[in-house]
């Protein structure tokens, strides 16, 4: 594996990352490593599937709408 140096990173950038890792339960280090591979691979459809799965926690009482559903319904009109 290769070793990167990224100097010069405005403090407001390492804040945010800090705080995107513990948010995350990573170091800043895996936080970092993480976002480089997603960008240079384009992304993960498990990170996608957490990212919704987090959402429709923020409403728990709230019925989640098959996106189907509303298509077949959108097509019917």
């Amino acid at each position: 594996m290769a070793t990167l140096t990224i100097r010069n990173v405005e403090d407001e950038v390492v804040v945010a990352l800090k705080a995107r890792a513990k948010g995350n339960n990573r170091s800043l280090e895996a936080e970092v490593r993480e976002l480089l591979r997603d960008v240079a691979c384009g992304g993960s459809a498990g990170s996608l599937r957490d990212l919704a799965d987090r959402i429709a926690a923020l409403t728990p009482d709230v019925r989640q709408t098959d996106s189907t559903e509303m298509i077949r319904e959108d097509r019917a009109r």
